[in-house]
């Protein structure tokens, strides 16, 4: 928003972000929708200009532009969004968090007690998909009154990832997996919820049935205790219209 700002606009500018995460989740992909009202006579920016005056104010920033699209006035970040996708990193063959390789501190998870049972948390995944009360998976917080906990949970897969330079280091034995999510939307810390119970599952902690159950319960109180996924490991992939 500062950024824009710089672009000398006659009306102050106020973004529009598709979606809001929590501290320490990442974003490979965002969107957002902005108006800039020049002064009269000065032509409406191109895309590429957008894209290269914006960027050159956000270079002291960890954020980047990498697209601009000119919408219709009816188009809004957040409400036209008809999915969004997210991804979580898991890495495997860590004993301790120690180990887990510098290029990748906080981009990824490694969960105690070594290797996972992929294939049962796989299984336990095709229960969140379909349309659900998602009580049990959500964290409370001041919105939670107000908002519907149903949730259509579109797509839930576990398949392999690679690491950063990884195949530098294959002697170590590591493995590294990706949950992916795709929904409409998500209610407060759905995903690391979700994430959390399927890693309590590749612990033998639960058993795959036990997400139908938890599902059944709508709960918060019903979710195991200390479960929840750390934000480190969690990427907002993109935001699909």
């Amino acid at each position: 928003q500062k950024a824009a700002q710089n672009l000398k606009p006659i009306v102050p500018i106020k973004f529009h972000i598709s979606s809001r995460t929590d501290t320490g989740v990442h974003a490979l992909c965002n969107s957002a929708h902005l108006d800039i009202q020049r002064a009269p006579g000065k032509p409406a920016f191109t895309e590429k200009q957008l894209i290269y005056s914006l960027n050159y104010h956000l270079k002291p920033e960890p954020i980047r532009i990498l697209n601009a699209y000119r919408v219709t006035d009816s188009f809004h970040a957040r409400f036209s969004a008809l999915s969004r996708t997210y991804i979580y990193r898991l890495v495997m063959g860590c004993a301790h968090y120690s180990q887990i390789p510098v290029f990748e501190k906080d981009l990824c998870w490694a969960p105690g007690g070594g290797y996972l049972n992929v294939p049962a948390m796989q299984d336990a995944a095709q229960f969140l998909v379909g349309t659900h009360d998602f009580s049990t998976f959500r964290s409370l917080n001041s919105e939670t009154p107000f908002q519907s906990p149903v949730r259509t949970i579109l797509q839930a897969d576990i398949r392999p990832s690679s690491g950063f330079l990884s195949h530098h280091y294959e002697h170590r034995g590591l493995e590294f997996w990706e949950l992916r999510f795709r929904s409409r939307s998500f209610v407060y810390r759905q995903v690391r919820r979700m994430v959390g119970a399927l890693v309590a599952v590749g612990q033998g902690r639960l058993a795959p049935h036990h997400i139908k159950e938890l599902l059944e319960i709508k709960d918060s109180r019903a979710f195991p205790p200390n479960a929840m996924a750390p934000p480190a490991g969690l990427f907002l992939k993109s935001v699909e219209y």
